[in-house]
C-alpha cells in the first residue's frame, strides 16, 4: 500500500512539475515575443530602414520629416546611390559628405558623421518593406545578419557606431525608439525565450 501510495504521490508531483515547466515555457515565449515587438519597433523604424535597403542601393530620407506625402518614398537627395559597393564607389562615395569622424552632429542639415566609414548595410541585411516575421528569420540567419549568433547581436548593438548614431542622430533628427540598453535588454529576453518569430508554431 505504501509503495502504491508513494507511486501515486510521485506521479502527482511529476505532473505538477511538468505542468509548471510548461507554464514557464509559455510565459517565457510570451515575454520573448513581447521583447521581439520592441526589437521590431527599432529595426522597422525609418531611421534604420532608410539605410537597410535592397539591391536598388538608394538610401532614403523617408518618414523623418524631409517632406513628401505620407507613404511616399523619399529618396536621399543629391541623386546619391550606394550602388553594388554599398559605399558609392561607382558614382560618388558616401565619404564625400559623410566624413568618418566622431561628432556630436549638432549642426542641422549637415551630413552626419560617425567614427566609422559611412555605408549602406549589405543587401542581405535589407529590412525595408519586410514583415516582422521576415526580419525575425533574417536576424537568426548568420548569412543575412552580419555573421552574428543571436547572443552576439547584443554585443553588436553595444559597439556599432552606426547603431549608436541611430539612437542619437543629433541636430534635432528623429531617433530610433528606445535606447541601446533597452535594445540589449529586449534581445536578452528574446534569446532566453528561444528567439521566437511571429507566426512560429
Amino acid at each position: 500500500m505504501r509503495t502504491l501510495r508513494g507511486a501515486i504521490t510521485g506521479g502527482i508531483i511529476a505532473l505538477a512539475c511538468a505542468g509548471s515547466a510548461r507554464a514557464q515555457d509559455v510565459q517565457g515565449r510570451a515575454a520573448a515575443l513581447a521583447a521581439w515587438d520592441d526589437i521590431h519597433a527599432v529595426v522597422s523604424h525609418p531611421r534604420c530602414t532608410n539605410c537597410h535597403v535592397g539591391p536598388s542601393g538608394l538610401p532614403l530620407w523617408e518618414g523623418l520629416g524631409y517632406g513628401g506625402a505620407l507613404g511616399k518614398e523619399v529618396v536621399h537627395g543629391m541623386n546619391v546611390r550606394a550602388d553594388d559597393s554599398r559605399i558609392g564607389a561607382e558614382s560618388m562615395p558616401c565619404r564625400t559628405c559623410h566624413i568618418s569622424a566622431a561628432s556630436a552632429n549638432s549642426v542641422p542639415h549637415a551630413p552626419p558623421k560617425i567614427a566609422d566609414a559611412w555605408r549602406l548595410p549589405p543587401i542581405e541585411m535589407a529590412w525595408k518593406g519586410k514583415t516582422s516575421a521576415e526580419i525575425c528569420v533574417q536576424l537568426l540567419d548568420p548569412d543575412r545578419n552580419g555573421a552574428f549568433t543571436p547572443e552576439e547581436l547584443s554585443d553588436h548593438v553595444g559597439t556599432s557606431a552606426f547603431v549608436a548614431w541611430g539612437f542619437d542622430p543629433g541636430a534635432g533628427r528623429v531617433a530610433a525608439p528606445g535606447s541601446i540598453p533597452e535594445m540589449q535588454e529586449a534581445l536578452a529576453i528574446w534569446v532566453v525565450g528561444g528567439t521566437p518569430c511571429v507566426g512560429d508554431p
